[in-house]
């Protein structure tokens, strides 16, 4: 469905015919004017809902309802999708400045160090490797059950 802000709504609707759809389920298609006249008949608002169709699709309900459970709807479907958010630590010794290049051996035994310590906490999604002076490592928490 269009996104809730650019619908168009009674006036906007400049459609010769639009197939409307009553609250009861009933849909027919009809000049725009016999669709305005009766969304305002039962004191409502007409909605074009698929503007790209041939006619267009109009519905008669309350739209500042429809918008609320629109953006509630929205609303709720953002809090289930949670981002996975990466956090990042830096060590000194793995990040290699100057002539600290040629001890490379040195900062992956501290990584390897450090996955022993944590192995029961996090897993490794990226084995340690360098990335220009850097030696990365990427560990995800293990997934609780």
């Amino acid at each position: 469905m269009a996104d809730v802000d650019k619908l168009r709504v009674n006036q906007e609707i400049r459609a010769d015919e639009v197939r409307v759809v009553e609250p009861d389920g009933d849909h027919e298609v009809v000049p725009t004017g016999e669709a305005l006249d009766r969304a305002r008949d039962h004191e409502l608002d007409l909605v074009e809902v698929a503007p790209d169709a041939d006619p267009p699709v109009c519905k008669v309900l309350d739209y500042g309802k429809y918008r609320y459970e629109k953006q509630k709807e929205e609303q709720r479907r953002r809090k289930k999708s949670k981002s996975m958010e990466m956090k990042e630590l830096r060590f000194r010794p793995v990040q290699f400045k100057g002539r600290d290049i040629v001890y490379k051996d040195q900062g992956m035994d501290l990584l390897r160090r450090m996955i022993e310590e944590l192995q029961d906490m996090a897993r490794i999604d990226q084995q340690p490797e360098m990335e220009g002076r850097r030696m990365v490592m990427i560990l995800a928490p293990h997934k609780n059950k």
